[in-house]
C-alpha cells in the first residue's frame, strides 16, 4: 500500500472539501439517510492493492461524515479479494483487472452478481534502478522475451548485445494480482503465463524496495507507486510499435501507453446494494473519486463515468 502520510495530508483535506460541498441530496449528508437516522453498520473491502489506496482514502472520509458505520479495508491482491467476496466475507472487492467469467460463475453459485464500477485509470510502470544508465525504453516483444515462462534471458545482454553481461534480477507482483494478470496478457500473450525466478510480492512497496536497492534489478507494478517513489527509481518507456511512450496521466488517460494502461474497478454486489450503508458509501466514493484519485496518483475518469456509475448504486 502506498505511505499513510499521502492517504493522511493533502488527500483528507482536499476530500473534505468536496464533501462539504455536496447538495443535501449527495453522499455526504449520508449520515441522514432515511430522515434523521444515522447510518450504522460495517463495510468490509479486500482485493487489488493498486485500488486499496483509494479505497482507504474513501474509507477514512466516509467514516468522520459517519461515524456509526466501521470500514475496513484490507489487500489481498485481485484474485483474493474475488475469492472473498464470492464467499460472501466482504461486500466489495478491489480489483485491478475486470472480473474473470470463472469469478463470476463461484459467485453466481450463492446468488451473488457482480456490479462493476470503474474508478480510475492506472499504468502499470517498468522500472530499473536509479543507477541503471543504459535502460531507457523495452519493447514489448523485449519485455515478453524476459518475462514469458522459461525465458532464457539471464543477462542485460541477453535483451539486447549492446547492454552489459549482467544479472537482471526481477521483481514483481504475485500470481494473485490482478496487476500479474494484466502484464502477462498484454504482454506474454496469455494471462497468467510468466517465469517463476524472480522476487514476488502482492505488497507493491516490497517490489519498490527491491528494484531500489539493485543496480540490476527490473520490476513492474502500479504507477502510482513509481510516482510516489519516482525520486528512487528510474521508469521505463515502452514502445508498442509506435515509438517509446512514457507513462503519464495524459498517456494513460488517452491509451497512448499502450499496453499497459487500464481501467481499475470496486466491485460491491446485488446483494449488498440493498443496504443503506453500503449504497450512501459507494455514492460517496463516486462523489469524492475525482479529487481523491489524482491525489493518490491516479488518472480520474471523465466526470460522465462517474455519473453513469452513480446511476448503478441510487
Amino acid at each position: 500500500m502506498l505511505k499513510k502520510g499521502l492517504l493522511l495530508g493533502g488527500v483528507f483535506a482536499l476530500a473534505f472539501g468536496a464533501v462539504v460541498g455536496c447538495s443535501s441530496g449527495q453522499a455526504g449528508n449520508g449520515n441522514q439517510a432515511g430522515g434523521d437516522k444515522q447510518l450504522t453498520g460495517s463495510i468490509r473491502l479486500d482485493g487489488s492493492s493498486t485500488v486499496y489506496p483509494i479505497s482507504q482514502a474513501v474509507a477514512e472520509e466516509f467514516m468522520k461524515e459517519n461515524p456509526g458505520v466501521k470500514v475496513t479495508v484490507a489487500e489481498s491482491g485481485t484474485g483474493g479479494g474475488f475469492k472473498k467476496w464470492a464467499n460472501g466475507e466482504i461486500e466489495i472487492s478491489n480489483a485491478s483487472r475486470p472480473i474473470k467469467d470463472e469469478e463470476k460463475a463461484a459467485a453466481k453459485q450463492k446468488g451473488i452478481e457482480p456490479v462493476e464500477i470503474p474508478v480510475a485509470y492506472d499504468g502499470i510502470a517498468v522500472v530499473v534502478n536509479k543507477e541503471n544508465k543504459f535502460v531507457d525504453s523495452l519493447t514489448v516483444e523485449e519485455l515478453k522475451k524476459i518475462w514469458e515462462p522459461n525465458s532464457k534471458v539471464k543477462t542485460w545482454k541477453d535483451v539486447r548485445p549492446e547492454w552489459p553481461a549482467e544479472p537482471i534480477k526481477l521483481y514483481g507482483p504475485g500470481t494473485a494480482s490482478g496487476t500479474f494478470d494484466y502484464f502477462t496478457e498484454e504482454v506474454v500473450g496469455e494471462g497468467g503465463k510468466s517465469r517463476t525466478d524472480y522476487t514476488a510480492s502482492e505488497d507493491d512497496n516490497v517490489l519498490v524496495k527491491g528494484v531500489e536497492g539493485d543496480k540490476n534489478s527490473l520490476g513492474y507494478f502500479g504507477y502510482a507507486y513509481y510516482m510516489e517513489n519516482k525520486d528512487k527509481l528510474k521508469i521505463v518507456k515502452i514502445d508498442a510499435g509506435k515509438g517509446a511512450i512514457e507513462p503519464t496521466d495524459q498517456t494513460i488517460k488517452d491509451g497512448t501507453y499502450a499496453p499497459l494502461s487500464r481501467k481499475i474497478f470496486i466491485y460491491p454486489s446485488n446483494k449488498v446494494l440493498v443496504k443503506p450503508e453500503v449504497k450512501e458509501f459507494l455514492k460517496f466514493y463516486l462523489e469524492t473519486a475525482k479529487d481523491l484519485v489524482k491525489e493518490v496518483g491516479y488518472v480520474p475518469l471523465p466526470d460522465a463515468d462517474y455519473q453513469k456509475s452513480l446511476e448503478l448504486v441510487k
